[in-house]
């Protein structure tokens, strides 16, 4: 290692490797740590971090202000990238394409991480066959006000339906507040499938902790813990292991045995206690790629669940309508949508909105936007009292570079005479407005 003015130089697997503004602090709230610190992190657990992003295209996610500032979503490989780093071309949804990065040892880990990609954004694919993924994700997403424990009997419920379609899980905590289950597969069935399988899985493991599971898109409709199948559409990507995450403990996507699936605390896994975990106990996803599975009677479940009616569950936005998927629309929206093609017998109050959820907060931070639910609630004392947990929707929006937060409230348990109306939301800095704005003009024009 050597330094030039802001630059640490390091020679890994005979490369080298600038890290620029070293010094520069990516955590400072509740613990300190400078972009070095991130880099002499992932170089302590290097193994574990390439296990899960090695051989596949990655979305560089960057924090080039530190992790306490909003992140950005690069697809594109940068022009000035080392000569020895490959990259692939991966096709998306919309038609279009990108270059991305392909990260496969330690000189190119570090170097994304330079970039200020604190966490791994890797497809689950390998880049020699990019239409066919080799990973089931199942990503297990508490609700506002779940509880871990939760989390973790939802998990378990989760291993006992994988075992019993011959599949094997791979859990790890988040790094935030929720659970993921990677399940390693042939690679021979298409995002569509998997997706499919990823569905009914989610179905069953809702019909038999009904209470703790949902499995439903609309977060209107959501109680406890939502099993996210869209992850698996393709261009979704989540934090694979060892990621560090923007929380102010720094906490990192731990790896886990089964075993200690019931009694782990996400808080325990974090930058300073990884490293020393890691060099103790080795990888606990060391063997996964050993066994794939296959995804056959995940798929016979997904037959026995449409013929008996179930269809296709929404999609993302920003895929094209897929055959057998309902209206994608939120059911509150597709309400008031039904009520107004009805023939209307009187006219409707102005006053009061018609369905039960409102807009309370839009910020590029969850803090401003938290605290403008916290204005909402006290200026609306007997309906944020009638509030469930569920009632709190916290959408974490992904923008066309960045993310953002919006919190809606769902009046369903507040009588309709009593509803507050829809005000304007404190904060209202939603960053795709003035996009949305210019591409409806945009469309008009034409």
């Amino acid at each position: 290692m050597s330094k030039d003015n802001a630059v640490e130089i390091l020679s890994i697997d005979g490369h080298e490797v600038r890290v620029t503004h070293p010094d520069k602090l990516y955590f400072s709230k509740q613990v300190r740590l400078t972009k070095l610190d991130i880099v002499n992190y992932y170089l302590a657990i290097a193994p574990g971090a390439l296990s899960g992003i090695r051989n596949r295209p990655i979305v560089l996610k960057r924090f080039v202000n530190g992790a306490e500032e909003e992140a950005f979503y690069q697809k594109r490989a940068p022009e000035d990238r080392p000569s020895w780093l490959r990259t692939v071309t991966l096709s998306f949804p919309s038609g279009r394409t990108a270059d991305e990065v392909v990260v496969d040892d330690t000189a190119g880990l570090i170097w994304i991480v330079n970039l200020g990609c604190i966490e791994l954004h890797p497809h689950p694919v390998r880049s020699s066959d990019l239409d066919h993924p080799d990973e089931l994700r199942i990503d297990l997403d508490p609700g506002p006000g779940v509880g871990w424990g939760d989390v973790r009997r939802v998990a378990l419920e989760v291993k006992s339906v994988l075992q019993e379609m011959d599949l094997q899980g791979w859990p790890k905590t988040s790094g935030s507040r929720g659970m993921h289950i990677n399940v390693r597969i042939e690679p021979r069935r298409t995002f569509t499938e998997v997706r499919r399988a990823a569905l009914a899985l989610a179905r069953e493991v809702e019909r038999r902790v009904p209470e703790l599971a949902s499995s439903k898109w609309w977060k209107e409709e959501r109680h406890g813990v939502f099993l996210d199948y869209n992850q698996n559409a393709k261009d979704r990507t989540t934090a694979s292991a060892y990621s560090v995450r923007p929380l102010p403990d720094a906490r990192v996507s731990a790896p886990l045995f089964w075993e200690e699936v019931a009694e782990c605390d996400p808080a325990e896994f974090n930058v300073f206690t990884m490293p020393k975990r890691f060099a103790e106990i080795g990888d606990p996803f060391a063997k996964a790629d050993a066994a794939p599975g296959s995804l056959e009677k995940l798929l016979e479940l997904a037959g026995k669940d449409e013929a008996a009616g179930l269809g296709d569950a929404p999609w993302p936005p920003h895929f094209r309508k897929m055959e057998g998927e309902g209206r994608r629309v939120a059911p509150s929206r597709a309400k008031g949508m039904h009520a107004k093609a009805a023939p209307k017998k009187s006219a409707p109050r102005a006053s009061r909105v018609k369905g039960p959820l409102i807009t309370v907060a839009n910020s590029p931070s969850e803090e401003a936007a938290l605290a403008g639910l916290g204005r909402w609630k006290a200026r609306h004392p007997e309906a944020a009292a009638l509030l469930q947990i569920d009632d709190v929707l916290v959408d974490r929006m992904r923008g066309r570079s960045s993310t953002w937060t919006r919190i809606r409230v769902n009046l369903r348990h507040v009588p309709e005479k009593t509803r507050p109306m829809q005000e304007k939301p404190d904060p209202d800095d939603d960053p795709t407005r003035q996009w949305r704005e210019w591409r409806s003009e945009s469309r008009s024009s034409e």
